[in-house]
């Protein structure tokens, strides 16, 4: 679960963190007020639960009223990176000396904490990340001991900071380390942590996502989760599935966590072919489930096909078969669909699909289903 900015620097201050002082504001009619509180020159920035705000358009600075109101109904009006602009956070500009990043996350390799720091902060971070990685620092955290502060000065030493600023950077830097520990963090992280001309040392950004395996810890946080997801994945998740959107051409639907990762594998393993999502059913396989799979799978309009991949122990699959004929059937689709049905059922969920169009394979070996998939799209195939 990722925190909004707004939200995640309320977490800072409860933690003694230092951020500009802000206001939210939901649709452009509040602006002016909110402007005239803050004050001139002011920065308006899209509260949206993805990276590369500034890049997108999502960030902007106002020199006066009128520059304030136009630039916020053209953010409003935007989509950044598929996200609607529903909330707005105005901050007072500041000025800045100099811009650095701190994160924490965990590294997967080691699966250990590691806190990261840089000189470089600022919108290229990522750059620097690939081009200079000698100018990011690194200070790797034992969860069964604790981190302590003379480690992350010595850090921070490496940014070249001296005095108050050195300690005001490293007391933030360790806070954040507790906020990750206390909340089960997947990541934290300011980028900038900004020294502005009056040595201020303010977080202008702030991001927080949490382990969802950990929410149930977290009661507050649990009803702002799923208020996060749109309505197809709400309904999703009252049934028991699981989706995640990926960045591929072929739509996935599997009745299992563990066969959906396999076949993500196998699907990309084939040249031109690679998933779409991650998307298991979770428990019975339903006519209603099923099209609810099939109509989340289908917002994305760059599918080349759609590869299903479902077994029935116990509970039969020929009435998730009905869910899917249903919406070919509704909205006329005319994309390459191949399942692999098997199990309890499996001559009715064969007769269903195939006269709803559906290229049913009926070995079980998912590489030759994901092959005829291919075939039909006349990609190269592999023995």
């Amino acid at each position: 679960m990722r925190f909004q900015e707004y939200e995640a620097k309320e977490i800072f201050k409860e933690f003694g963190i230092p951020v500009p002082e802000g206001i939210v504001i939901n649709s452009d009619s509040e602006i002016i007020p909110a402007i005239e509180k803050i004050g001139i020159p002011a920065i308006l920035k899209a509260q949206v639960l993805v990276g590369g705000r500034g890049k997108a358009g999502g960030i902007r600075v106002v020199e006066n009223l009128e520059e304030a109101v136009e630039a916020c109904r053209e953010i409003f009006n935007k989509k950044i990176k598929g996200y609607h602009v529903k909330e707005l956070l105005i901050e007072k500009k500041l000025e800045i000396l100099t811009e650095l990043y701190c994160g924490i996350t965990i590294n997967r390799t080691l699966g250990r904490p590691v806190i990261m720091v840089s000189s470089e902060g600022g919108i290229n971070i990522e750059e620097t990340a690939e081009k200079n990685p000698n100018k990011i620092f690194t200070l790797y955290c034992d969860p069964l001991v604790d981190i302590y502060p003379f480690q992350i000065v010595n850090l921070v030493k490496n940014l070249g900071l001296k005095g108050d600023v050195l300690l005001k950077v490293s007391q933030i830097i360790g806070k954040l380390l507790q906020i990750f520990n206390k909340y089960n963090g997947i990541i934290v992280e300011v980028n900038p942590l900004v020294i502005t001309n009056n040595k201020q040392v303010l977080c202008l950004d702030a991001v927080i996502q949490i382990d969802d395996s950990a929410l149930f810890r977290y009661p507050e946080f649990q009803e702002k989760k799923f208020n996060q997801m749109d309505y197809s994945l709400q309904r999703l998740e009252k049934k028991g599935a699981t989706y995640v959107q990926l960045e591929g051409n072929i739509g996935l639907i599997c009745s299992g966590a563990g066969l959906a990762m396999a076949t993500m594998d196998t699907i990309k393993s084939f040249p031109g072919l690679s998933p779409a999502n991650f998307l298991e059913t979770g428990g019975s396989i339903t006519p209603e489930l099923m099209e609810d799979c099939m109509e989340i799978v289908l917002e994305r309009n760059v599918l080349k096909g759609i590869f299903i991949n479902i077994y029935g122990g116990i509970n039969p699959i020929h009435e998730g078969a009905k869910g899917i004929a249903r919406v070919i059937k509704d909205r006329e689709l005319e994309i390459p669909i191949v399942a692999k049905a098997l199990g309890n059922k499996q001559e009715e969920t064969w007769e269903i699909l195939e006269k709803a169009g559906v290229y049913t394979y009926k070995k079980s070996d998912t590489h030759g289903a994901i092959n005829y998939l291919a075939e039909i799209l006349h990609l190269e195939v592999k023995g």
